[in-house]
């Protein structure tokens, strides 16, 4: 009876011990940056970043002047505005400034929505899509006061930065940027 209760403990013990492997497994690998890419056809690529890979273009301190547009295919006002980011980047990719796109699209209507859209309204810019579900950690990050509602867009060159959640028109957009050149 003793040996019976003494394989039990030692098979209780182990599992447990396994259980806390995987879960620290599972953390480790959450917190790690994860890039992924896909390829819709010979012409769209697709990059896709949790917070912790996406970070590194909110931080870029090289001069250029960043515009970072937080939106989805199916936010009216965001489609809006995109020819905008569009025309911008158009215009001032060779004065040193770099237009990025981020897409908020939920994972399952990559394939269906969102590259469709790409391919189709042409976009130049570059465009990324931001996947981790934990908004109520990165959303701060991005800006204190950020409520996560879309459209929303941080300008920044270096340590200068400015944060917006609204909408813009071309010349509200193109005023901002020009700020960063002095």
């Amino acid at each position: 009876m003793k040996f019976k209760l003494l394989i039990i403990a030692i098979l209780i013990t182990f599992s447990c011990a396994n259980k806390n492997k995987k879960t620290e497994t599972a953390v480790e690998i959450s917190k790690k940056e994860v890039t992924t890419t896909y390829k819709a056809d010979e012409n769209i690529d697709l990059e896709i970043y949790n917070y912790a890979s996406f970070e590194k273009f909110l931080n870029k301190k090289d001069g250029k002047i960043y515009v970072i547009n937080f939106w989805a295919t199916w936010c009216a006002p965001c489609v809006k505005e995109l020819p905008y980011f569009e025309k911008l980047n158009a215009e001032y990719k060779n004065k040193n400034v770099e237009v990025i796109l981020v897409s908020l699209d939920f994972p399952h209507l990559y394939e269906k929505k969102l590259k469709p859209f790409i391919k189709e309204k042409q976009l130049k810019a570059k465009v990324i899509a931001l996947d981790d579900a934990d908004m109520n950690s990165w959303i701060p990050k991005i800006d204190k006061n950020w409520s996560g509602s879309i459209p929303a867009t941080v300008i920044y060159k270096n340590d200068k930065r400015k944060f917006f959640e609204k909408s813009f028109n071309y010349e509200e957009l193109e005023s901002e940027v020009n700020k960063f050149f002095k």
